[in-house]
């Protein structure tokens, strides 16, 4: 990963970013205040007049009150950019359009057609715009500046911030070689950033070459360009880790308001936060595609036929459940192709019907064509529901099971496991097999979390967690119910069903991002990857299943990927999202980081014997950019004293305080 972003204390920000917010700040506030101040006044007349009056009088508090809302939910990020023009003009761009008392513009709504060159314009095209400036700022303080240079020639008087300052002191450069290079670097970003969104398309990138930030700004165009399909459906950017999404928001704040949702793999499944380590063995036999098929006939091991006829106690009678009656409802449940657990609801029904129908046969309930009356029937299903020997055996034929249960039950027994993996006539080998084993209670790693993801979309969800009822609750009703009679407006045309249907409406609206993120099959149009080069096969399976349009932007290096193991090209790397490959860019330019280092880098790489695949071009240096530390430690040591050793100690004190300057 590259950092890009430069922050800066409070004091060094140039005040008038500062003073803009804290003016487009007064001003929400004021519209807040108006807009409440306006909806007290209607309330304050409440009770006067008819229905109709009341009914206008209402519809005119609701508007006010949601308008009121609107703007009481745009607290964080409300601007969070501007455009320096060459006219000398400037627009700020933030969450919502904001005019000054005289109706003159304060803040452009990042929707608005004035807003589209802070997302579409890049240096190769800058549209008029000179410098692009994203302002991130948290509790209504401005926190950190980033500036991107599209027009160098205009940019006298200009002061810039973060990777925009990197730029400009390029092009400003004597040699006149470093003109060429930045126009290199500019036509590299601008074909990148304004590809097709069609497949899958690889930005390729070894350090320093700002493949993630061209990402990051491909996101934004993408989200502006398509914004009405990405209103809709979302983007999920997928990171390394959190501190990465940390880095975004503070790179591109935008993104937050345009329905991004940003996760790392092991968060990908809402409710499971994976953070246990693990030996690289184990997590390279977890990301093997083997596990799909393993996890099916797990799945499939979840029905079982029953050995024989089961005799089975309802009520006062004995009832039997034969195995031709359990083999021909688990037939007609699988033919659904539903998964597991929702399947499951269809075979218990037809087994409850089955039984219901031979007990009030038996009873002498049914007519002489051996009909049985509904109510009869209900009769006898209610029965049936009660009686432990039914739930049992419906139970034990057809099994309802969590995802997160039987991944625990894999790992826990490992004869079930050896039997799945025999049946899927998987390549895992018995040793390899040994190596996952270990106790129910063991933390989820970020390996397991693809294995859960398909677990999970073969099992459904649990009968429990089903979703709730659409009929309007009662208690809601009522009240609406004493509303209407306070106001004395029986009868009128407000009922009481449309006030509960307009309280619960507003209770349940939510932001995209968050519905999608807590929604694990939510189908998203557009998903971007960034250290694209470490996921797993079960890893690209779970990706693909969450964008059906296959419209991925990935981002790596595979001269960076971690392990022995280094696939040749792209396409090998993304294992079945290989299919939906359709192009790759390879940026050339190292321009942050110096030139030192990125020798030093590619020669440890080739000692490993494993040359460079993509050879870089640094384009600067800086004296003292590196520095050596010694520390003794055995030349072989075994994994769990490692932690101890002086070396680890020197690499953990390293990476800690590369962290500490990212924060």
């Amino acid at each position: 990963m590259t950092t890009g972003a430069q922050q800066h204390s409070l004091t060094d920000l140039p005040l008038p970013e500062q003073e803009f917010v804290d003016s487009a700040y007064a001003r929400l506030d004021a519209l807040r205040a108006s807009y409440r101040e306006r909806q007290g006044r209607i309330h304050s007349t409440h009770g006067v007049g008819n229905a109709q009056a009341w009914t206008e009088r209402e519809a005119l508090s609701a508007h006010l009150g949601e308008m009121a809302a609107r703007l009481e939910g745009v607290e964080e990020r409300l601007v969070f950019g501007r455009l320096d023009m060459v006219d000398s003009s400037t627009r700020h761009v933030g969450r919502l359009s904001l005019s000054h008392d005289d109706g003159t513009p304060l803040l452009v709504d990042w929707r608005a057609p004035a807003a589209r060159p802070f997302y579409q314009a890049t240096s190769a095209k800058p549209e008029g715009v000179v410098r692009r400036r994203h302002i991130s700022t948290r509790d209504r303080r401005v926190t950190g500046l980033e500036d991107e240079l599209l027009d160098a020639s205009a940019a006298h008087g200009l002061e810039l911030q973060g990777e925009g300052a990197l730029m400009h002191a390029l092009s400003e450069a004597r040699d006149g070689r470093m003109g060429d290079i930045v126009a290199t670097i500019q036509s590299e970003q601008d074909r990148i950033i304004r590809a097709s969104d069609k497949g899958l398309l690889v930005v390729q990138g070894g350090p320093g070459t700002g493949k993630t930030a061209v990402a990051l700004h491909r996101i934004a165009y993408l989200l502006y360009a398509h914004r009405e399909r990405l209103e809709r459906s979302g983007v999920l950017l997928v990171g390394p880790s959190r501190l990465f999404l940390r880095y975004i928001e503070q790179v591109l704040p935008s993104l937050g308001e345009t329905g991004v949702v940003s996760v790392t793999v092991g968060d990908l499944v809402p409710g499971v936060h994976a953070r246990a380590s693990e030996d690289e063995a184990v997590a390279r036999i977890k990301g093997l595609p083997a596990w799909a098929a393993i996890v099916k006939e797990a799945v499939r091991a979840l029905a079982k036929l029953p050995r024989e006829d089961q005799e089975l106690r309802v009520w006062n009678r004995t009832v039997t459940l034969t195995r031709a009656d359990v083999e021909g409802a688990r037939r007609r449940a699988k033919r659904s192709g539903r998964p597991h657990n929702v399947a499951r609801e269809s075979f218990a029904r037809e087994l409850m019907d089955v039984l219901a129908l031979r007990l009030a046969r038996e009873a002498g309930d049914a007519d002489s064509e051996g009909g049985v009356d509904p109510e009869v029937k209900r009769s006898w299903l209610i029965e049936i529901r009660d009686s432990i020997d039914c739930r049992r055996a419906i139970n034990t034929a057809w099994m309802p099971t969590s995802a997160q249960t039987l991944l625990r039950r894999l790992y826990a027994r490992p004869e079930v496991l050896a039997a799945a993996n025999r049946r899927a006539k998987s390549p895992l080998r018995p040793d390899e097999l040994a190596l996952l084993v270990r106790p129910r209670s063991a933390l989820w790693t970020v390996s397991d979390v693809p294995i859960l993801d398909e677990c999970e979309e073969l099992l459904g969800p649990m009968p429990s967690s089903s979703a709730p009822s659409q009929e309007m609750d009662p208690a809601e009703l009522e009240r609406a119910r004493a509303a209407i009679e306070g106001q004395n407006l029986g009868g009128g045309i407000v009922t009481a069903q449309m006030l509960a249907e307009h309280s619960a409406a507003q209770e349940s609206w939510a932001p995209l991002s968050e519905r999608a993120a807590k929604d694990r099959t939510w189908a998203y149009g557009h998903i971007v990857v960034d250290e694209a080069q470490e996921l797993s096969p079960m890893a690209w399976r779970a990706l693909l299943r969450r964008c059906p349009s296959r419209s991925f932007t990935v981002v790596g290096d595979l001269d960076q990927r971690r392990g022995s193991t280094r696939p040749p090209s792209w396409e090998k790397a993304l294992g079945p999202a290989a299919r939906a490959f359709a192009a790759e860019y390879a940026l050339t330019v190292s321009y942050r980081t110096p030139a030192t280092l990125t020798s030093l880098a590619e020669g440890v790489v080739a000692r490993a014997g494993s040359p460079v695949l993509y050879p870089m071009t640094a384009v600067r240096d800086v004296e003292g950019c590196y520095r050596v530390t010694h520390a003794d430690a055995p030349e072989e040591a075994p994994a769990s004293s490692r932690r101890d050793s002086p070396l680890w100690r020197a690499v953990v004190d390293a990476q800690r305080e590369a962290e500490q300057r990212l924060d």
